[in-house]
């Protein structure tokens, strides 16, 4: 047997990194294991390098459009190379800023595949490492849809972030969170953009209304949208990929399947370890503090429950581990757990939408508010942003809020906040907000409820 830790993470993730680094805090003897680089996927070749991609899809568009905000700018280029080197020097800063964070708080980093042995150790190569507590953080991967592989010209969300040339002509499947930013970002650096999904609106998740606003705004962009439809007959060429969809044929440079992800748990050895699955072997179960059914291994992440968010990771990863070292904790509340789409306009959302709610049997009452009748909504140019709350029509309680809007993911933490906190639309309709903000739409969306927002 190798050297004994108190706490062994599988992957460094947002959810390894932030649950290793808690444990450290905790006094734990801490290790994390990651086959790739500190920060994970997320870091690495999701979340972060697509937030770049995007700030530079943002700041090009502006530049472009910007005449009558007083600002002209004459032959505005982009460059593909420079772009590409600041999405891999963004990762780069981050991914070894993880690192710094784990040498300072002494937590160990193992290069390698992790495998649990049957009695929930850790094994890494030809060495085991003896733990008190594991958890697996080793989040997902892309999944294709049937009958269709990745390669080539059919790439994953990553390949699209990463492709070596601006494409004239792209599809994207799927327009869920991933699908909706890839859209928005190719459309804004002139490329020709399909967007595809299966189900009957676009960001399938979110409230209609939300997701009609995102619609509109797409369709401006240049954006073509097929609801409705699955892709079929794919045929992938050395130039181009040719398919079908409903009763209508494309041929386009690249075809992005960004459709959905599974857990990532190939040879972790689940079995071996008693470590039970649900959701039809999708999921890993676990309680409500991410302990599965091996008492002293923990699962956390795009592993277990419902949704694959990174801030969902990391909370989870501090729960984990804190129960692992027997301190008092509390489980994460998955129904409070805010989805963030940084499209343009941005979306984000927590709680039931208005159709969630009516099926769950609450009487409701809505209050919405447009971004632009607010001050703020002139000066900063957010013409289409809008948000939507849905309360208990009895006692005023919070069920959802939605946010579509330039800086909606930064709106959003106050509603978040709110519901935590039991807060009702009564209290959110007294709070003063600092104007001239786009923040004031939530006071007036809240005051809508009852119908006296003022800028409506």
């Amino acid at each position: 047997m190798a050297e004994s830790f108190d706490q062994i993470v599988i992957g460094g993730g947002p959810g390894g990194y932030v649950a290793a680094i808690r444990a450290a805090q905790l006094g734990q003897k801490t290790v994390v294991v990651e086959r790739d680089k500190a920060g994970g996927r997320c870091l690495n070749y999701a979340c972060i390098p697509a937030k770049t991609v995007l700030r530079t899809a943002e700041i090009f568009h502006e530049a472009q459009d910007s005449a009558e905000l007083g600002v002209v700018g004459n032959d505005v280029q982009l460059d593909w190379g420079a772009l590409h080197k600041r999405r891999e020097d963004v990762s780069a800063t981050l991914s070894g800023g993880v690192e710094g964070l784990w040498k300072k708080n002494k937590i160990e980093f193992i290069h390698g595949d992790a495998s649990l042995t049957t009695d929930g150790n850790v094994k890494v190569g030809d060495e085991v490492y003896e733990a008190k507590a594991v958890t697996l953080a080793t989040g997902s991967v892309a999944l294709p849809i049937p009958g269709v592989e990745f390669g080539g010209r059919v790439v994953e969300t990553w390949g699209a972030w990463s492709l070596p040339e601006r494409p004239n002509r792209i599809a994207v499947v799927g327009a869920g969170a991933s699908g909706a930013e890839l859209a928005s970002a190719y459309a804004r650096f002139g490329t020709e953009v399909l967007l595809i999904e299966m189900l009957d609106q676009i960001l399938p998740a979110e409230d209609k209304d939300v997701a009609r606003v995102v619609e509109r705004v797409f369709k401006k962009q240049g954006i073509e949208i097929s609801t409705g439809a699955p892709v079929e007959n794919v045929e992938a060429g050395d130039s181009s990929v040719k398919f079908t969809y409903g009763d209508n044929s494309a041929e386009v440079d690249y075809l992005c399947i960004a459709g959905g992800r599974a857990p990532d748990t190939e040879g972790l050895g689940l079995e071996e370890a008693g470590v039970e699955l649900e959701e039809g072997g999708r999921k890993i179960k676990v309680d409500e503090y991410g302990r599965t059914t091996n008492q002293k291994v923990f699962a956390i992440g795009d592993l277990v429950n419902r949704k694959a968010l990174a801030h969902k990771a990391s909370e989870e990863g501090v729960v984990a581990v804190e129960a692992a070292a027997g301190v008092e904790t509390h489980p994460v509340d998955q129904e409070l757990m805010v989805g963030a789409t940084f499209c343009q306009p941005q979306v984000a959302s927590v709680g039931l939408t208005e159709a969630q709610a009516k099926e769950a049997g609450h009487e409701v009452k809505v209050g919405k508010q447009k971004i632009s009748g607010e001050g703020a909504g002139i000066v900063y140019d957010d013409k289409d942003g809008l948000v939507k709350l849905v309360v208990d029509a009895k006692y005023g309680e919070v069920l959802g809020a939605h946010v579509v809007g330039n800086r909606a993911c930064d709106m959003i933490a106050e509603l978040v906040a709110t519901m935590a906190l039991e807060g009702g639309y009564q209290e959110l309709s007294r709070i003063v907000h600092p104007h001239p903000t786009v923040s004031e739409a939530v006071l007036d969306a809240a005051r809508a409820v009852d119908g006296w927002a003022i800028h409506a």
